[in-house]
């Protein structure tokens, strides 16, 4: 007999085999979506864009497709994924019947935006009160406010597409901007909304931040429950880069009563100012642990700037810190050290732990590589409406993947595992359809590394008081 001389073991393949799934994994997200409503909510949603003879429900349809980019779709046609385990998902639209979906959504954007928003909201509200302590918004306060990340992302499109336009970085696409739950240094975060641009966009578009902070704001609970947002008080604090650094936009965020933690560009009149501050009015800076980081410090000179055309209460600070090695300089960089500001409109507090607040905004960074890596990468259609509805699957996709770790995996590494990640060890595993007393059972493989999770996850949700 022939002994193989390959690293691996040589074997004869056929495709016969009849009860094998495959992506068995992620009966996590179908349980997921029936334990917290969102099958019922979009069916609800969208009745109105039901034909009347339509066999298959709109929001069945737009769900089956949030499912299938979250286990790593990138286009309309790849919930065949779906499609061919009946078992697992049920009946599965044809490409023909969800393209036409799309299309009769996008005939009327806006309504079908806004019928999807609602029932994300209502979902997001179940979510966070059966999360309990877990969710993002438990016992929120001054001193521990709700954070909502704002930032915007860069989309090439590799053919001519509706509204695609040159960036300022001198590519082709589109300029998006979104906004995030930060689930803390313990978990990811969710969407909570998103404005598809053209490429030309700005970055600092005043009016697109509003925008975008009302849709994020809309999305959370307690607006919903009919709570005005001025009433929140101090317990959302809106972060964003130095895109939201306008006088329109911390004017407007003032007004409304909401924190904001913000960056801030440096003139040269203000670090001429910042050189005038003495060595004992600076403190040591702290890293992304909470210690104090060598060749780091921060200080305060609101009380040295001219802010009169800025929102009363706002302050300015100031970190300056040694560029890592090979780093480019700026003409800001004082001393060789690299200056960077923010402002907020927090009062009291150490400085190095506000600056430190700040600067988890790079969580964000996280959120739009995992929307990215969840269909967001390369938008697949060439109507601009179109894209925008994709836009929102994206968001489903996103947010079910956040809530399945919210409910089911806290406590777990995977609470903070990115999308890739959780395709490779949960989601991609295989299964076996099994029938005996008249129930049918889903066999995960035995050998799989995180079985664990799957029993942990699906007995959690199982034990969750089941939507109404």
């Amino acid at each position: 007999m022939q002994q193989p001389t390959g690293f691996y073991p040589p074997l004869t393949v056929d495709t016969t085999a009849k009860r094998v799934v495959s992506h068995a994994g992620a009966v996590l997200l179908v349980a997921t979506a029936g334990r917290v409503g969102l099958d019922r909510e979009l069916s609800a949603a969208l009745a109105p864009w039901r034909k009347q003879w339509a066999v298959l429900d709109p929001g069945k349809i737009l769900l089956d497709l949030a499912i299938s980019v979250a286990i790593g779709g990138d286009c309309l046609a790849d919930i065949a994924a779906l499609r061919s385990e009946p078992a697992v998902f049920g009946r599965v639209a044809s490409d023909p019947t969800v393209s036409r979906l799309i299309n009769t959504l996008a005939a009327t954007p806006q309504a079908a935006l806004a019928a999807i928003n609602r029932a994300r909201s209502v979902v997001r509200d179940r979510v966070w009160r059966l999360a309990g302590k877990d969710a993002p918004d438990f016992e929120a306060s001054r001193d521990r406010p709700l954070i909502i990340d704002l930032d915007a992302t860069l989309i090439t499109a590799h053919s001519d597409k509706e509204w695609a336009a040159p960036t300022y970085k001198k590519g082709f696409g589109f300029h998006p901007l979104g906004s995030w739950v930060d689930h803390g240094p313990d978990g990811t975060g969710e969407p909570l909304s998103m404005m598809l641009r053209t490429g030309r966009a700005g970055a600092n578009t005043a009016a697109d931040h509003i925008a975008v902070t009302k849709d994020a704001l809309r999305q959370l609970p307690f607006a919903r429950r009919g709570g005005r947002i001025g009433r929140i008080g101090q317990k959302v604090l809106i972060r964003a880069d130095g895109g939201g650094g306008t006088h329109e936009f911390l004017g407007w965020l003032a007004g409304q009563g909401l924190s904001y933690s913000v960056g801030f560009g440096l003139s040269q009149d203000i670090v001429d100012k910042i050189n005038q501050i003495p060595d004992q009015g600076w403190t040591p800076a702290y890293d992304g642990d909470g210690k104090v980081r060598d060749g780091a410090w921060v200080t305060e000179p609101t009380g040295m700037l001219t802010l009169k055309t800025w929102p009363p209460g706002m302050r300015v600070i100031v970190r300056a810190e040694r560029p890592h090695p090979g780093a480019q300089l700026r003409f800001t960089d004082v001393d060789g050290n690299r200056l960077t500001a923010f402002v907020t409109n927090t009062t009291g507090g150490q400085l190095a732990d506000l600056e430190l607040r700040h600067r988890h905004r790079a969580r964000c960074e996280d959120r739009i590589r995992g929307a990215k890596d969840t269909g967001l990468r390369n938008l697949p259609l060439t109507g601009f409406a179109q894209n925008q509805i994709w836009v929102a699957v994206v968001q489903l996709a996103t947010e079910l993947t956040a809530w399945l770790q919210m409910l089911a995996l806290t406590g777990t590494g995977a609470r903070r595992w990115e999308p890739k990640r959780l395709r490779l060890q949960l989601f991609s595993v295989a299964g076996i359809i099994a029938r005996r007393s008249r129930r049918t059972y889903l066999r995960l493989s035995g050998h799989a590394p995180h079985r664990h999770l799957f029993t942990t996850g699906l007995t959690r949700l199982h034990t969750l008081p089941q939507a109404t």
